[in-house]
């Protein structure tokens, strides 16, 4: 199959973050087997959506990991001109939710497959595609666990996140958490009867603007923009009406973190602000949405002189967005990003990539299989 025709399939399957993929697992599962690749199927926690994890070539062999994640961002914003669930070309521009970020990758790899088994590998070429990567990560990170007993220690993964085919050594870590206060509704003529939500969380939010100004003043990091680590309330929820004390207030924050900084640490002070809050009668809930670790890898690592050659271009020093590549480096895999389409047209209506960007993406895995031949 072409990548094109494989795009189309992937496309047709509505696999927004948070729901069950069976479907597009299936699909792809079916397809590697086909073509001889020795596949599993990763159950995650949820027990409705799984990671896969396919291997061509010899398994003992430390080879390289091509990476992408399934799930794509939900479709019902107004603007799209078609169904964002079925593929359209228009020239050489191909529609649909998922076609750059990253459903393009996904296909290009599976369309040079069939090179790439029938290439004589001495190293192999491992496929991981996971699950919920919108939702900060979530799946990924299973998979990972469970490398050691799947390959042999890899010498490098591959994320295939758009970057034009430029590969890229750096992005930020993130972290996301939400805050639950409750406090005691009642008349707002009579405030001393209830305990306000509203009023125990700005506390909370002071505490955040505190933060998020210090942490300008560095330390910095200046192949980012901005080049220091980053935190903002990113929602804020509560109240039924003006003449009613709010029982119930809940905002969610998000903290960027520079390399060598754990974003975790950077809402620390913004937990313990909550907690504080207990101590005045309310009841307080922090969940942590996401996290994930910065990539960092140095200009003269092997597997950025790998994608220089394969590419033809000079690496990026960094991005501002994040992926599940600071997960592979931690669990000690050299990561870099490289993948077609442009971060430009994710995550809006109309989203596409271009035929010829699959064509190149395709083009470099195939060399890859060369390389490992």
């Amino acid at each position: 199959m072409q990548a094109i025709e494989i795009l189309e399939r992937l496309v047709g399957f509505p696999s927004v973050v948070g729901t069950p993929n069976r479907e597009i697992v299936a699909w792809i599962r079916h397809y590697l087997q086909s073509h001889g690749a020795v596949v599993t199927e990763l159950p995650g926690p949820e027990g409705d959506r799984s990671n896969l994890f396919a291997t061509i070539g010899p398994k003992g062999e430390p080879g390289y990991i091509l990476s992408g994640h399934m799930d794509v961002v939900p479709a019902a914003e107004g603007g799209w001109t078609s169904d964002p669930f079925r593929l359209r070309a228009e020239a050489d521009r191909l529609y649909g939710r998922g076609a750059t970020d990253m459903k393009g990758f996904l296909a290009a790899v599976l369309a040079a497959v069939p090179v790439l088994a029938e290439t004589p590998l001495r190293r192999p070429v491992h496929l991981a595609f996971s699950y919920d990567e919108e939702a900060g990560c979530r799946g990924v990170p299973h998979m990972i666990a469970r490398l050691p007993e799947l390959c042999a220690t890899p010498l490098g993964a591959i994320i295939g996140e758009p970057s034009g085919m430029r590969a890229i050594r750096a992005h930020k870590g993130k972290a996301a958490a939400r805050l639950t206060v409750k406090g005691r509704s009642g008349h707002s003529s009579r405030p001393d009867q209830g305990l306000n939500a509203i009023h125990a969380i700005t506390d909370v939010l002071a505490c955040a603007r505190a933060e998020a100004e210090r942490l300008t003043r560095g330390p910095f990091e200046h192949v980012f923009e901005p080049p220091y680590s980053s935190l903002q309330v990113g929602t804020l929820k509560g109240g039924q009406a003006v003449n009613i004390i709010p029982d119930t207030c809940e905002a969610e924050f998000e903290a960027r973190a520079i390399s060598g900084v754990d974003p975790i640490t950077l809402l620390a002070p913004l937990r313990a602000a909550a907690e504080g809050l207990s101590q005045l009668g309310f009841q307080v809930e922090w969940r942590e949405l996401s996290a994930y670790p910065a990539l960092s890898l140095a200009a003269d690592a092997p597997l950025a002189t790998l994608l220089r050659e394969l590419t033809g271009l000079e690496p990026l020093a960094a991005v501002s967005y994040g992926t599940e590549a600071g997960l592979f480096q931690r669990a000690g895999i050299d990561a870099i990003i490289c993948g077609p389409g442009d971060i430009g047209r994710a995550h809006k209506p109309d989203e596409f990539i271009l035929a010829g960007e699959l064509l190149a993406c395709q083009a470099m895995i195939e060399a890859l299989g060369r390389r490992c031949a």
